[in-house]
């Protein structure tokens, strides 16, 4: 590909343009985790334990929702490059039906989580608690998916500043809802880790209802009808949907169960180092979501460029993307490795001595989080270039590869095997996002170089 210096910065703008609210949504979305995992340690270790352990769970089963209708933002993009508006609204329907289907065995599988967890080896008190909050929060999945569905539809068709606004005002309300629920103010009892749960519920239902209004009084979107065929099923969009998306959800799966089932280790090993995991796991999902943003960013330009029968417009499209997630989280990197005290007593008290275990021994994970950001950056992003291309199964069988064969069972002999604990677990995330980082990278490169421009 010849390099246009004028292309490149055009490039750049159209990706920030969509990058820049996309990141700052995801953000506002990961920070509806963080926000609860701040809030759970102020009930104390255990709750930030017992909490965390469920809110990564529900966090990984709502990121698999996700990749599936992923799928939605990617055809919709294509579909909205080739000008065909019919394509684009029976796409969100189907969309939006998928999205249904999906919560309903999700919220079974949440609901009956508990004796998972206690046969998994979690500690009984941390599975309680931790039950209480997910039988709080799983009211919410319905809706959280189904503005997962819209927050594509909207990028795909370019107003990501919409999506940006609508779910900051919801981490706004879930601050003040985790507080009236937790402590029970203006009269409601106080139900500690429930609470949060409810909050969350709550935030999710408000922000969905915020983006179907959205669109229902946008002019600019009544030409598409985003809901007009919800009663009309189309096999062919269905099944498109479900044919790009199932093998994303399963990547997304794989991904995310690679750090959950590193949590149930860390489980294994005691409530200190649950805690410790959890505090670094959280801080390294807040970065991740500026990535993930350009991801989506990146898979709406690839797409969009493809419907236009560009290919190297796509291309650069991609390189673009990786190289500007590549930037941030190098940045991220070096903040996680100088300061890690200080991100610790985001989470906690770090002058009370009961405090001092956990801080001791979050401190070297955050260490090897700083080794991993750069990586996980580049993968995720690439990852979505590949999305853009509707290119899905193949990515996802690397992803099994990559983030088991060689991170699960890296992490496994070093962490337990070798007994480096907490850190070689860690150690076994960054071998398996380096590797998917790696082959992602150069499958994207390899596919758009074979594409030619059509007619």
């Amino acid at each position: 590909m010849k390099l246009d210096r004028s292309q490149i910065i055009q490039e750049i703008k159209a990706c920030l343009h969509l990058a820049i609210p996309l990141a700052a949504a995801q953000l506002a979305q990961a920070a509806t985790n963080f926000i609860d995992t701040v809030m759970m340690g102020w009930l104390g270790p255990q709750s930030l334990a017992a909490g965390g352990l469920g809110a990564i769970t529900f966090a990984m089963l709502l990121l698999v929702g996700t990749g599936v209708v992923s799928a939605v933002g990617a055809i919709v993009a294509i579909a909205h490059g080739e000008g065909n508006i019919r394509r684009v609204s029976r796409l969100s329907a189907m969309g939006l039906w998928v999205s249904l289907l999906l919560s309903i065995p999700t919220m079974l599988l949440i609901w009956y989580l508990g004796p998972i967890l206690a046969f998994l080896g979690q500690d009984p008190s941390n599975v309680q608690l931790a039950q209480s909050y997910l039988q709080a929060i799983v009211w919410g999945f319905p809706a959280a998916l189904a503005f997962a569905t819209l927050k594509n539809i909207l990028s795909a068709l370019n107003h990501p500043r919409t999506i940006m606004a609508i779910m900051v005002s919801g981490v706004t309300l879930n601050v003040a809802g985790n507080y009236v629920l937790m402590f029970g103010k203006l009269g409601f009892p106080a139900l500690g880790l429930a609470g949060i749960g409810w909050a969350s519920t709550l935030s999710f239902w408000i922000t969905c209802g915020a983006a179907v209004l959205y669109i229902l009084k946008h002019r600019e979107f009544k030409p598409y009808r985003i809901f007009g065929h919800l009663s009309q099923f189309d096999r062919t969009a269905f099944s498109d949907i479900l044919q790009i998306g199932w093998p994303v959800g399963v990547l997304f799966a794989v991904e995310s169960g690679l750090f959950t089932a590193t949590a149930y280790l860390m489980g294994a090993l005691g409530t200190i180092p649950l805690a410790a995991h959890q505090i670094a796991i959280q801080t390294a999902a807040i970065t991740f979501m500026v990535p993930v943003g350009i991801s989506i960013a990146t898979t709406m330009r690839v797409g969009l460029l493809i419907g236009q029968a560009n290919p190297q417009g796509a291309k650069r499209a991609g390189y673009v993307g990786i190289g500007l997630g590549t930037l941030f989280m190098g940045i991220t990197a070096a903040i996680f490795w100088l300061f890690p005290q200080q991100i610790v007593g985001i989470y906690l008290d770090i002058h009370n001595p009961e405090n001092w275990p956990v801080m001791s021994a979050a401190i070297p994970l955050l260490g090897v989080a700083a080794i991993f950001q750069i990586v996980d950056g580049i993968q995720v992003i690439a990852g979505g270039a590949l999305r853009g291309l509707k290119d899905t199964r193949i990515p996802m069988l690397i992803g099994i590869f990559a983030y088991w064969c060689i991170g699960f069972t890296g992490g496994y002999l070093l962490g337990l095997r070798l007994g480096w604990g907490g850190v070689g677990l860690w150690l076994g995330l960054a071998l398996g996002l380096g590797c998917a980082a790696a082959i992602l990278t150069w499958r994207f490169h390899w596919l758009v170089g074979r594409m030619r421009v059509r007619g």
